[in-house]
């Protein structure tokens, strides 16, 4: 994995305590060509898969190969777009080997990815994995679950706080492979970016069972590479009921 200067990265990826099955996958990308890296950055994405083992499985891996596709392949330069592009395709394939594969059917995965392009934030995002944007101590969640319990809090039901215990917060309302069209979540304009602002992606794995707080504590003064491997430990020793992924990027 090529990871040019001005970036410490890593990503780690575990089935957890509980299951048999790993339906998390995860990639970092950039482009081979300098000149290419110019125009194109870097690519994170975190997907999680459901619908059955297999399915799982396969879901997460297409979504994550098609968007990295789409998003090397693009001849322009909007990487918002592009992004657009590559969740749009994912979708199509997922839905595709579905219906290829009627043992699969219900296939389908979160994906959160972002593009870090000289030093501006572009993402899109669909599901409950989550991103994390960590900055002079505090942490902001700066994706939207498509859950049940976002609709609960949304409609005044229940608090965040009582969302995060929900028996039922892991329960989808989007997902790529599923239902006709997506519209993933993305930004109007990009973030801006500052020299020492950690990106945190993650699947529910990881941030149903830490708080932000944990999540800022285990990144704070580490490595990337530790910083996932404490995180991931943290998970576990909580119990790690289901597979734990995070990926860490943190500009120089």
């Amino acid at each position: 994995m090529q990871i040019r200067k001005g970036i410490d990265v890593a990503g780690l990826s575990d089935v957890g305590c509980q299951r048999q099955n790993n339906e998390d996958h995860y990639s970092y990308w950039e482009p081979a060509n300098d000149a290419e890296f110019e125009r194109k950055g870097r690519l994170a994405i975190v997907a999680d898969g459901m619908g059955g083992h297999e399915g799982g499985q396969e879901a997460s891996h297409i979504a994550v190969e098609a968007i990295q596709e789409v998003y090397a392949a693009m001849s322009g330069g909007d990487a918002q777009s592009a992004l657009a592009a590559g969740f749009h395709e994912a979708h199509q394939r997922i839905s595709r080997h579905a219906l290829q594969h009627p043992e699969l059917r219900g296939m389908g995965t979160t994906a959160t990815a972002v593009v870090v392009l000289a030093k501006h934030l572009y993402y899109a995002h669909i599901g409950d994995s989550r991103l994390y944007l960590l900055r002079g101590g505090e942490t902001a969640r700066v994706t939207h679950d498509h859950s049940y319990v976002s609709r609960l809090v949304e409609n005044g039901t229940i608090t965040e706080e009582e969302a995060e215990v929900h028996p039922q917060r892991h329960v989808l309302t989007a997902a790529l492979g599923v239902g006709l069209e997506v519209s993933p979540d993305a930004p109007e304009n990009p973030v801006d970016l500052k020299s020492g602002d950690a990106l945190v992606l993650c699947s529910d794995g990881l941030w149903g069972m830490l708080s932000e707080a944990e999540i800022r504590e285990g990144v704070t003064n580490r490595g990337a590479e530790e910083a996932c491997r404490a995180l991931v430990a943290l998970a576990k020793k909580r119990g790690g009921p289901d597979n734990i992924t995070v990926l860490l990027l943190r500009v120089l």
